[in-house]
């Protein structure tokens, strides 16, 4: 399957924050590695870098466990709630793909994660022990929340691509 990375995504414009393409990462599916959009979070109208966000498109077992959208923000910026700003606008780039759901997954202690995944109404499906054969597992991961996304219900963020 040819898969074609989109136009019209390179910078998705919020209020507060804005989305800006770092990279395209095509696919590897003998690896199971899906393609993906990797975004600098940035302040609003700049270019200053207070995260990163991604979206993987597609579906596999790996994404079950490692999710389809990972974010983090740097310290300095963190509890401003941009991690959740962030994946309304990423979500229109998975939406344009053909997504309706996406997983996003989180360790059970990260309270900040959960609660991010809460707020743009993701739904805890399960915590479960990551099989062993699993890349995190690997690196000493042990357990994951699974949050079901439902895309196409409203909660789309504000602001204009």
């Amino acid at each position: 399957m040819d898969f074609e990375f989109l136009e019209g995504f390179d910078r998705i414009r919020g209020e507060e924050i804005d989305l800006s393409i770092a990279f395209k990462a095509p696919g590897m599916g003998e690896m199971g590695i899906v393609p993906s959009y990797i975004y600098d979070i940035v302040l609003h109208g700049t270019y200053e870098v207070v995260g990163r966000i991604d979206v993987r498109i597609g579906m596999n077992r790996n994404l079950y466990y490692g999710g389809h959208i990972g974010y983090s923000v740097e310290e300095a910026y963190r509890g401003r709630g941009f991690a959740a700003k962030a994946c309304r606008l990423i979500q229109r780039v998975a939406v344009a793909h053909g997504m309706r759901t996406a997983m996003i997954t989180c360790n059970p202690e990260n309270a900040a994660s959960r609660k991010t995944c809460e707020n743009v109404g993701a739904v805890l499906l399960e915590i479960v022990d990551l099989p062993p054969d699993n890349d995190m597992y690997r690196e000493g991961e042990r357990r994951k929340c699974i949050y079901e996304w439902k895309l196409e219900d409203g909660n789309r963020g504000s602001g204009e691509r």
